[in-house]
């Protein structure tokens, strides 16, 4: 039967395809390339999260009898969050590659590896899309599930309430700041030094090295064709022009680092979900120690019950009489951010 796993002599087991999977490149995801949320696996299916000083902190899983965390005066509230389970299945046949010639070859029949590799990096690729989409609502304080439905408002889920005065930096409340950039006369610098303020003042004490906004295309235009901003675009566009360096992606005004990011997500009714409104700017801080985290739990398998979670599962099942071979690959991620005061939305 190995011919049927090209995996691995043994069978089917869950950690060779678990690794085979886990090998795979991730196509997809700007958050993931700028590595925001580093991931920590837990032994689990829920997270606690502990509300203290006005910071969130993740409480660890710990061995049974071991000693537990000193209980401290100032712990206010504890949180237990459901981590989302999402499966994928797929299903090699022997008509897959049966009588197919390999890509780009006249007399090289296709193989039943490469047929399975291709169906697992499809499968990773979904997890992957599926991972950004929860990750760009943890960075809006929103968490959705795939319907649009809302999972977690890490907002309410901690109390913490909008700015009193619309606009101007507040300890232990979340922002929005009006960028007015249709109007000619705006102070623009002085609008990015609120969205500074604001951060430095929520972090209480976690480090960061710089600001970053994510902007719909409409905000970055107008950001970047403001007349008290164009002029600064341009000596940027100057600098980076012989490098061929697209120039959405790192412009810096007022020592915040502006982007444009326009993924979108179809869900399976074939609406479109774009990552960011239009008009809009979701800005955070970069380079801190534990603001932002993906929790990953167990796989849903006998063998991963009670141990560390990893970031991918996958598994595999001969059907009956060998006819093909089912495919099955989870993820069971929960970004979050610890800190949702730091969490600035912008508008234009």
């Amino acid at each position: 039967m190995s011919t049927m796993n090209p995996f691995t002599d043994s069978g089917y087991a869950m950690a060779e395809m678990t690794a085979a999977i886990s090998k795979l490149p991730n196509l997809y995801g700007r958050l993931n390339q700028m590595n925001l949320f580093p991931v920590a696996g837990i032994a689990t299916t829920t997270l606690l999260v502990e509300q203290r000083n006005g910071t969130l902190n993740i409480v660890r899983s710990r061995p049974r009898g071991a000693p537990a965390d000193k209980a401290t005066a100032d712990k206010r509230e504890l949180r237990s969050f459901v981590i989302p389970h999402l499966p994928v299945e797929d299903v090699l046949l022997p008509g897959d590659y049966q009588n197919v010639r390999a890509f780009g070859s006249t007399n090289t029949m296709e193989s039943q590896a490469s047929v399975m590799a291709r169906k697992l990096q499809k499968m990773k690729n979904i997890l992957d899309q599926t991972l950004e989409y929860l990750r760009m609502g943890a960075l809006k304080g929103i968490i959705l599930d795939a319907d649009g439905s809302t999972l977690y408002n890490l907002y309410n889920e901690f109390n913490i309430a909008a700015t009193a005065v619309a606009g101007t930096p507040q300890v232990g409340r979340w922002l929005t700041v009006d960028f007015a950039l249709a109007d000619e006369d705006t102070d623009v610098i002085t609008k990015c030094l609120s969205v500074k303020r604001h951060v430095e003042m929520n972090l209480r004490g976690e480090q960061m090295n710089g600001i970053r906004g994510l902007c719909d295309s409409v905000f970055y235009d107008a950001l970047t064709t403001h007349p008290k901003v164009e002029k600064a675009f341009g000596a940027y566009m100057a600098l980076n022009q012989s490098l061929g360096v697209d120039y959405r992606k790192g412009f810096t005004f007022g020592g915040i680092v502006f982007e444009e990011y326009g993924a979108t997500w179809t869900d399976h009714d074939a609406v479109a979900r774009p990552a960011i409104a239009a008009s809009h700017c979701h800005l955070f801080p970069e380079g801190t120690g534990d603001t932002f985290e993906t929790s990953v739990a167990p796989g849903n398998f006998i063998e991963s019950a009670n141990t560390i979670g990893q970031l991918y599962y996958a598994r595999q099942e001969a059907k009956r009489l060998g006819q093909g071979i089912d495919l099955w690959a989870e993820s069971n991620p929960l970004p979050i951010c610890k800190r949702p005061e730091v969490l600035v939305h912008g508008d234009a």
